[in-house]
């Protein structure tokens, strides 16, 4: 881009010394470390020395400042530069950057919200984007505050799709307060980057995602002040910097060089070259304040939450937990203003509709997009607010990777997956979700919630809002009787013993809609004069050790569990529990892939039905 004619040149030298001072940095850190990625920092160390001493207003000692611009650090592999560019903002001293990567060490190899000015952990590439959109969109359309959003990204993660999710969905909701800064220093991991140093190719790209895009020298501070100048004033649309950068800027021996990726100058020599030619070139040593974002107005304050009382079925109704979903969270809305919700285009399937019509200033339409929109829940669970995500169990698969990384990030998301297992019969197996609660159960933190009734869907929402942590929320598409009174206490980790008698002969658990195979399989049985005892399962994660090894004890040890899924879900998580005590778990779960059909053939036909139930258990007790 053409340079302006006016700018002060003081300032820009300033800044030039800042960006070296932070290639120095981070070659120390790394070089302290003996690992980590100096040369990704050095391509990016002017782009970042701009944004924070010139562009973004930031209250460093209160990082939790509503009014603060935000920066995500998609290319977590540079974290030492984020680390380097915080201490020299004086978030932290200097000096502490020579703890990088140890045990103990809030600078981590790649950024974790650990560290105060983090907002959301980073590192598996393609996610800081739609980030940045969830966060853009608080300040935006919830917290309505003027601030920004800068985020850096690298062009080897521009090849993830994540990217362009985030991009569409940031144009479509018109983020002018988002501003993404693409390092383009042409290396990746392993051999060149797909376009190399042709950044016509992704500004091209942007522009045609709606976004404003312009195309700089990433090393030429006039520039880089131009465009982020530019990009604050642009209204109505995102604004895209992509920036020329060489990898490994400034160091000779390495710039531009393949070979480079992921390793540190080796201490001695190495480092101490390394470091005389950058600083040849002039270092800051004259420190340089972030801008206060003093002059903005606070968001005006939420109102607090009120109790929601779940409630609204009694016994003898019959509703899908989906359907009961969707009222919940409509009614959580009217308690808790810090609740918002998105969905994956299956709005009407999920009946996050339910919310929609209510809360329309609080619903986020994602479209087929759940990667983004997971990373778009992570950033808006940063900013405070309580997101319930939807979507049909099976397609929450394609963003597990979105997932790992909010656990990571200690997100406060709610997920909810409908339309799980054979039970939703004819759509076939692509629509049935039979590996989601496996899946979720190996996320860390989570909470896996799994209700088989309207009551206990209800309770479920309820608790999720009230968790912090990711929470899981599996809901059947089958409309299934109120087996519980309004009044029933439900909790995280706290299963249900739904039928009990003193000649139980063995325990049966289930979840969702196999707790009604296994009522239907009590009565069959009794009428044989077999006792059985039955446990909704509700939480399959935390699962209730305590009330399912005192089963366990008292009905013989022995144990059947069956589910509407297959390997690793509640047989395995029941199995856990009981253990200790030398209980005999059997498993009943779909074991083949399934075809299509009506939900209760399958059910017959994947041993999970009523008729399974009591054959397994005769068998046992044989």
């Amino acid at each position: 881009m053409e340079k302006p004619a006016v700018i002060n040149q003081t300032l820009i030298q300033s800044l030039e010394s800042m960006g070296n001072k932070l290639r120095v940095d981070s070659i120390i850190a790394t070089s302290e470390a003996g690992s980590g990625h100096p040369t990704t920092c050095m391509s990016a160390a002017d782009l970042v020395a701009a944004v924070f001493f010139y562009a973004m207003k930031y209250d460093v000692a209160d990082p939790k400042n509503p009014r603060n611009d935000r920066f995500v650090m998609s290319k977590g592999h540079a974290a030492p530069l984020l680390y380097a560019a915080w201490a020299e903002a004086g978030a932290f001293p200097v000096e502490s950057l020579k703890t990088l990567r140890e045990y103990g060490s809030l600078l981590e190899g790649h950024p974790t919200p650990r560290l105060a000015w983090v907002d959301v952990a980073t590192g598996s590439l393609g996610q800081g984007l739609s980030n940045g959109v969830g966060i853009a969109i608080n300040g935006k359309y919830l917290d309505k505050v003027d601030n920004r959003v800068f985020v850096v990204m690298g062009d080897g993660e521009a090849a993830e799709g994540s990217i362009w999710e985030a991009a569409e969905i940031a144009s479509y909701y018109k983020l002018d307060n988002l501003i993404g800064i693409l390092d383009m220093n042409g290396l990746g991991q392993s051999q060149r980057t797909m376009y190399g140093h042709d950044t016509e190719i992704y500004r091209r790209r942007f522009e045609a995602f709606g976004w404003h895009a312009l195309a700089i020298d990433g090393h030429d501070v006039n520039e880089i002040v131009a465009a982020l100048d530019e990009a604050m004033s642009t209204k109505d649309k995102p604004t895209a910097i992509v920036a020329r950068t060489l990898k490994g800027k400034g160091v000779s021996f390495v710039e531009d060089k393949e070979g480079w990726h992921g390793k540190a100058f080796k201490k001695g020599e190495e480092t101490d070259r390394a470091i005389a030619e950058i600083s040849a070139k002039g270092v800051s040593t004259v420190p340089m304040s972030v801008k206060q974002p003093d002059s903005r107005v606070a968001p005006h304050p939420t109102a607090a939450p009120t109790e929601y009382i779940p409630g609204a079925h009694k016994l003898g109704d019959s509703a899908a937990t989906r359907e009961t979903y969707g009222e919940a969270l409509a009614k959580l809305g009217d308690a808790n203003p810090l609740v918002v919700a998105l969905d994956g285009d299956t709005k009407n399937s999920t009946f996050a509709d339910k919310f929609a019509k209510s809360h329309p200033d609080r619903y986020f339409e994602s479209f087929i997009a759940e990667q983004n929109m997971v990373g778009v829940a992570s950033g808006l669970a940063a900013m405070g607010k309580i997101p319930f995500a939807s979507t049909f169990a099976c397609f929450l698969t394609r963003a597990y990777d979105q997932i790992r990384m909010g656990a990571i990030s200690q997100s406060n998301i709610k997920l909810c997956g409908s339309h799980a297992g054979v039970s939703i019969g004819e759509d076939g197996p692509s629509q049935m979700a039979l590996e989601d609660l496996a899946m979720m159960r190996a996320v860390e933190t989570s909470t896996v919630l799994y209700p088989s009734d309207a009551i206990s869907a209800e309770h479920a929402v309820k608790l999720a809002a009230e968790h912090k942590g990711i929470v899981y929320i599996r809901t059947s598409r089958p409309k299934t009787p109120v087996i519980y009174e309004a009044g029933e206490v439900f909790e995280i980790g706290r299963s249900h013993v739904v039928r009990c008698g003193s000649e139980d002969k063995i325990t049966v658990v289930g979840g969702g809609v196999t707790v009604f195979e296994a009522l239907k399989a009590y009565d069959q049985l009794k009428a044989e004069g077999i006792s059985i005892r039955v446990v909704d399962i509700f939480s399959v994660k935390p699962a209730d050790s305590e009330t399912l090894r005192t089963c366990g004890r008292e009905t013989g040890g022995l144990m059947l569990t069956v589910e509407d899924h297959s390997m690793g879900g509640i047989g395995d998580a029941v199995a856990e529990a009981v253990s200790p005590d030398g209980v005999r778990v059997t498993q009943l779960y779909v074991r083949e892939l399934p075809r299509s059909g009506k939900p209760e053939e399958l059910l017959s036909v994947y041993g999970i039905d009523a008729s399974a139930i009591v054959r397994t258990v005769r068998s046992l007790l044989s």
